[in-house]
């Protein structure tokens, strides 16, 4: 009876305004079954020091390193208005 755990990221969205939308999912394993899963999300703004961490795939770390440095087609505002206010 052999536990693994595998944490990977199974979901990687970029936005048009540069925001990249991350979820990573952990699995638990029981003789090479998945018994348990979790999932974790988390929002990256262009540049967002945090990248290093929770992108800590090569892969995905390029294409996000890639996308911030392209022109965006909806500028990112770290400061959107709130509607009805």
């Amino acid at each position: 009876m052999a536990l693994e755990e595998r944490v990977f990221i199974s979901q990687f969205d970029i936005q048009p305004n540069g925001v990249i939308n991350v979820r990573k999912t952990t699995e638990i394993l029981k003789d090479g079954v998945v018994i348990s899963q979790s999932y974790w999300r988390c929002v990256l703004a262009p540049n967002d020091p945090q990248a290093s961490t929770v992108l800590d795939e090569a892969y995905y770390a390029d294409i996000a390193t890639y996308a911030w440095s392209q022109p965006s087609p909806v500028p990112y505002d770290p400061n959107p208005p709130v509607p009805g206010v």
